[in-house]
């Protein structure tokens, strides 16, 4: 088996050219790598070139590595031409499982033997799409965050029929390409963010639909409040200082009985029309007129400055 290591790979072949996979397109660029591009969509050339422009001026303000550029970006219509040119594949088409794991062994079937095919997916576990791949011990889940050109977060999870070897180089590569990276011991269904994402999501969607705080209350509740803690040090630390110089043992001491407490209800709700609408609606004040490229504009420049006062940037 062949296999670059990781501070070898030059050529990244994207899967998947949407918000995803189009930011991780961004990315590698950035970082100096060659990125080959693939989607069937007709149109999908000239979105992918839009994304790109739209992200350069912020990841120029981060820095680019040396001999980065967009003129690194060829587009291949053809999946298997694209495949071949890999040191590393990276998929990201839509979250639909049967879709994925044809696609998965399309793309092991046409890439060179070894490099590592890892995929966006931000539900599915590797194990449920790998099963058609004549490869699978080289699949592997790199979970990113929206947009993956800003956010430094990756989770990386093989499945059962992946090789430790290939976990151990995605995390690697990853850490080389400037990511900051969890490297999952076992599958769990959603990833660790989401899951975390998911608790948060599903409270507010109760209190919009009980009537108890609108949607620009929630959001602000968060940007103004556990979010700015959020971004130094997570839940789990935050809540080890709030026991004082007790650290978390006091804290759970203290306030254990509380997790008794009727304060959540992580039961899902029914998305109604009427819960749709009023999420929708709010949103919309929110915006207050701004589109949606003037609010991509403002909260990667507010990721930016995150970034720089946490010295990360």
């Amino acid at each position: 088996m062949t296999r670059p290591a990781p501070e070898e790979v030059r050529t990244v072949v994207c899967c998947g050219a949407g918000v995803i996979g189009g930011g991780w397109v961004a990315y590698f660029l950035a970082r100096g790598y060659r990125v080959v591009a693939w989607d069937p969509a007709p149109d999908a050339e000239q979105r992918l070139r839009h994304l790109v422009d739209a992200a350069w001026p912020a990841l120029t303000e981060l820095g680019l590595a040396e001999g980065a550029s967009i003129d690194n970006l060829s587009y291949e219509p053809d999946l298997a031409t694209a495949c071949a040119q890999a040191d590393f594949v990276q998929e990201s088409a839509p979250e639909d499982l049967e879709l994925k794991r044809t696609l998965l062994a399309d793309i092991d079937a046409a890439t060179p033997e070894g490099v590592v095919i890892s995929s966006s997916t931000s539900g599915y576990g590797m194990s449920e799409m790998q099963d058609k791949c004549v490869h699978p011990d080289r699949t592997v889940v790199g979970h990113p965050f929206n947009p993956p050109y800003l956010i430094p977060l990756v989770e990386v999870v093989g499945g059962t029929s992946t090789s430790p070897d290939a976990v151990r180089w995605t995390a690697d590569f990853f850490t080389l390409a400037g990511k900051s990276v969890i490297t999952m011991e076992r599958e769990v269904p959603g990833f660790v963010a989401n899951r975390l994402q998911e608790a948060l999501w599903r409270e507010a969607l109760h209190m919009v639909e009980a009537g108890e705080a609108t949607v620009e209350e929630i959001d602000l509740s968060i940007t103004d409040g556990p979010g700015l803690r959020w971004a130094l040090q997570g839940p789990m630390l935050t809540f080890h200082l709030a026991g004082g110089q007790g650290g978390m043992a006091h804290m759970l001491d203290h306030f254990g009985p509380s997790l008794l407490s009727p304060w959540t209800r992580l039961a899902a709700p029914e998305l109604t029309p009427e819960l749709r609408d009023a999420v929708v609606e709010g949103c919309e004040r929110e915006a207050d007129g701004r589109s949606i490229d003037d609010l991509v504009a403002e909260r990667d420049r507010g990721v930016i400055a995150i970034l720089r006062a946490l010295g990360r940037a």
